[in-house]
């Protein structure tokens, strides 16, 4: 197993780890925090393994994270949906 691969899966079992622990604010500093460590290690994976491992991680990234995910998404649907209809 390369390294990225490793650091992805570490990333993997820290990630369910937060989401057992309480949380006041519902998760979503550790969620920054994890975006922001994912990324380089999803890009690691991808250039260490191939793309195949690449696609799979981020595809688990986005099971363990898929509350920030739909949220981007609603904001993307309501900015999409503002400028058909001629709103700034």
């Amino acid at each position: 197993m390369s390294l990225g691969l490793g650091a992805a899966f570490v990333w993997l079992i820290a990630a369910n780890v937060v989401a057992a622990l309480p949380s006041k604010d519902n998760h979503w500093t550790a969620a920054y925090v994890l975006i922001a460590l994912g990324i380089p290690v999803l890009g690691w994976v991808t250039w260490d393994s191939g793309p195949l491992w690449g696609t799979a991680l981020l595809v688990m990234g986005a099971s363990v994270l898929r509350w920030p995910l739909v949220y981007l998404l609603r904001w993307l649907r309501r900015k999409v949906a503002g400028k058909t209809a001629g709103q700034p």
